[in-house]
């Protein structure tokens, strides 16, 4: 029997992440094991495999590879962790989330991107992951608190309130800065006193708005 191996887009999506200095192998099987096909739009199937951000549903977008990687990578997750996320989108950082966390939650304003996420997740049988339609800028309180917390959409600055919902010793990796401009992915730990905030590397989102989308 002759084994066939991945598409050769594939195989070159996981040599790319390697040699961008991707190297926790756990990520680095979770992004081998998430299709990215099924998470962008039917125009972009041809792109799907390549290290570029492409857009979405609602004027959003699905992340480039390598920064889905990164950020993943620095919030060291482990399989006990409860992770919030703030910005679904298409939902395929959930679905890496999911590989290599305990549980995760996913909050969306826009309802159609809700509903396309929630799709796909189920599809993949990835039942550790809850999107809710939410405002990531007033979370509901009884949502507790989480070990991480991933932003995946231009905060301008991080609110006490966010900040405040990560337990002892939990991650927070975000993008912030002016959402016009180019802005700064950072990473936030809570310390025994206060937090202690790592500039990383310079990224571009589209912004995180207040509220839940009167449409779409």
């Amino acid at each position: 029997m002759i084994s066939v191996g991945p598409p050769p887009d594939q195989m070159m999506f996981q040599l790319g992440l390697r040699r961008r200095g991707i190297s926790n192998q756990l990520v680095l099987r979770a992004m081998e094991e998430v299709p990215r096909d099924r998470f962008v739009a039917a125009a972009d199937l041809a792109h799907a495999w390549r290290d570029t951000a492409l857009g979405i549903a609602c004027g959003q977008t699905i992340s480039q590879p390598f920064v889905v990687a990164y950020m993943t990578e620095q919030l060291q997750l482990k399989p006990g962790h409860r992770v919030l996320e703030i910005g679904t989108g298409s939902g395929y950082q959930a679905a890496i989330l999911a590989k290599l966390s305990r549980d995760v939650l996913s909050l969306e304003r826009y309802r159609t991107l809700v509903d396309l996420a929630r799709a796909r997740l189920e599809q993949l049988e990835l039942h550790n992951v809850e999107v809710m339609l939410a405002d990531g800028y007033d979370i509901p309180a009884n949502l507790g608190s989480f070990d991480r917390i991933i932003v995946t959409a231009a905060m301008e600055q991080l609110t006490d309130a966010l900040l405040e919902r990560l337990e002892p010793g939990g991650v927070l990796v975000a993008p912030v800065g002016p959402h016009s401009g180019p802005q700064t992915l950072v990473r936030v730990t809570r310390a025994t006193e206060g937090f202690d905030r790592k500039d990383l590397v310079e990224v571009r989102f589209v912004p995180a708005l207040k509220g839940i989308a009167r449409e779409l």
